[in-house]
């Protein structure tokens, strides 16, 4: 057995991510306590004229036709605050996040982690008909970032720390830290490593114990449902189907609306103006329409709606959350495709006699989610940590690998990439293990192995390895021991021989430790340290201090595990016949 070969790589420097990834994960629930305590206080500010932090619905407000006004005035703050403040308040928090990750080496400013949240806050407050699920993952976000610049760090550390931050923040606002870490692997880290997500483990858990000292312990929306037989195997499929066309929908909706935006011929300052118009026109028929409306959802799983009033109200909802999203405001997206999900349910549940009436709308809430995020895994627990129904997980796990399934197969980008690629970032979500990370360099390199004797004149090298019949690019020079003394190309060689006597022996003109690979280094690490120095081959050796040349490593032979990779996906064969 080898003594170096592992089922992880060792990193020394995860106890050090770890540790601070406690302390993120505690402040992003402060973060959230804040963000929470903000939408409260602008509530009662715009809808009710007073200084409180109590939690109201903005529902029972008793502005009559200024209702209308209150989402304009909040959308032309939003407005303001990120033209001169940071133009990355806007969105709903989760694009802007894997942006961060992949395109701007996981950096954020102290900017974002204040106005982001104010902006939020002034916007849900206002009757925003958003959830805090995107602005408090791009705040703790931007905490995990702004803490990790403090330290000496790479891109993918701080990548991880942003990730722990928006995780955490997630999971102090929800109380669902399996979902949030779920979410970190299928839609953040873009990798599957301990040294990323044991970071992100602890401080989801790390604002799971935190959160009962600040909000409310316990599920957001607990309900008990009966158990299921297989009847409901069918009933789960359409639902799953149904919820994945819905969710093409309101993601095809919301861009197209944002085109239409994009050809105003206003500055981009205004349009959460005109889409706080759109809000509260429709709050004025449909009051319950207004905020993140946790309540709604709360009735709609519970079965305390009557269908034709929900439907009216769910169609309200998803109108003025598409106008206003598409307007470039500051919100996020879980809460409102929560309640749309649920609405769809209640619409199953009353098709379906004799069904549990809490089930279909719980189930559909999730694979809403699913087919809009592109992370069925996510959406399935994240519904279950809602709820605390595990009687739901087989349905809800069908549901949202169908609904998941559909959206894959119609979709070319979810709702989270799709304004990425707008600034022309292409992402591509799936990852695998590399190929040249299960080889090691022992497994391909060439053993026999054309070398040069340091002892050597210039003019006897000329003549015999860089004549008409030169064989390779670059030759290794070893002394009589067999010690590596560099590596020697023709272009190195004609400089040696400008400057020095032809008689002069090829091993006296190496000074600089020479770059080498060795056996027990992976395929993918060697191949991007040739990358990096432009060589086209590597000496291998047996350690670094007897530098003892035991083979040769090329590009070429770098490439070999990607053979078999691309014999395995691509290679169809019938092993057994008829």
């Amino acid at each position: 057995m080898r003594s170096h070969q592992r089922d992880f790589a060792p990193d020394r420097r995860i106890i050090f991510l770890c540790l601070i990834a406690v302390v993120i994960g505690a402040v992003s629930t402060v973060a959230a306590f804040v963000l929470l305590n903000l939408i409260h206080f602008f509530t009662n500010l715009f809808f009710f004229q007073t200084f409180s932090f109590a939690d109201r619905s903005p529902a029972t407000h008793t502005l009559g036709l200024w209702v209308i006004a209150v989402p304009v005035a909040g959308g032309l703050i939003a407005g303001l605050i990120a033209r001169y403040g940071s133009d990355k308040v806007r969105g709903h928090g989760i694009p802007e996040a894997i942006e961060a990750i992949l395109f701007r080496k996981s950096q954020m400013s102290p900017k974002v982690a204040l106005l982001k949240p104010l902006t939020s806050g002034i916007v849900i407050g206002s009757g925003g008909p958003f959830g805090a699920e995107g602005p408090i993952i791009m705040t703790g976000g931007a905490i995990g970032s702004l803490i990790a610049q403090n330290f000496s760090m790479s891109a993918a550390e701080r990548k991880t720390l942003l990730v722990a931050g928006a995780t955490a923040g997630m999971t102090a606002v929800f109380g669902t830290p399996v979902a949030a870490v779920l979410l970190a692997v299928e839609l953040l880290l873009f990798e599957w490593r301990p040294r990323s997500l044991l970071p992100v483990i602890l401080a989801c858990a790390v604002a799971a114990f935190c959160r009962p000292l600040l909000l409310e312990s316990g599920p957001l929306f607990p309900i008990h449902t009966a158990p299921v037989g297989l009847a409901a195997f069918a009933i789960c499929i359409v639902a799953g189907l149904l919820s994945g066309m819905l969710s093409a929908v309101m993601s095809l909706s919301l861009y197209r609306v944002e085109d239409w935006f994009g050809k105003l011929p206003l500055h981009w300052m205004w349009w959460p103006a005109i889409g706080g118009l759109a809000v509260g026109i429709g709050a004025y028929f449909e009051p319950r329409a207004l905020g993140v409306g946790y309540d709604v959802i709360a009735d709609l799983l519970n079965h305390r709606m009557i269908l034709s009033a929900a439907l009216s109200l769910l169609l309200v909802k998803a109108i003025i959350w598409v106008v206003a999203l598409g307007s470039g405001t500051s919100g996020g997206v879980l809460a409102p495709l929560l309640m749309l999900g649920a609405g769809l349910g209640a619409v199953i549940a009353s098709l379906v006699p004799g069904s549990d009436p809490t089930l279909w709308p719980l189930v559909c809430m999730a694979a809403v989610l699913a087919g809009v995020l592109g992370a069925p895994l996510t959406a399935a627990i994240f519904a279950l940590g809602l709820t605390g129904d595990f009687n739901a997980l087989l349905p809800l796990l069908l549901a949202t690998g169908v609904s998941y399934g559909f959206t894959v197969l119609v979709m070319r980008r979810s709702i989270m990439t799709e304004k990425i690629a707008r600034r022309g970032l292409h992402i591509y979500r799936e990852y695998s293990v590399d190929p040249q990370e299960r080889v090691f360099v022992q497994d391909v390199m060439a053993t026999d192995i054309a070398h040069i004797d340091a002892a050597l004149s210039l003019q006897q090298v000329s003549r015999d390895y860089f004549g008409a019949g030169q064989k390779h690019r670059s030759f290794p020079v070893v002394n009589a021991q067999q010690k590596l003394l560099g590596m020697l190309d023709r272009e190195l060689l004609m400089q040696w021989m400008g400057k020095h006597d032809g008689a002069r022996q090829i091993g006296s003109l190496f000074e600089k430790i020479p770059s080498v690979a060795f056996a027990t280094e992976t395929c993918q690490v060697v191949g991007r340290r040739m990358a990096i120095q432009h060589a086209e081959r590597l000496p291998v050796v047996a350690d670094r201090a007897s530098m003892s040349l035991i083979g040769i490593v090329s590009r070429s032979d770098l490439l070999k595990p990607s053979h078999t990779a691309f014999y395995e996906e691509h290679i169809r064969e019938r092993l057994f016949s008829r």
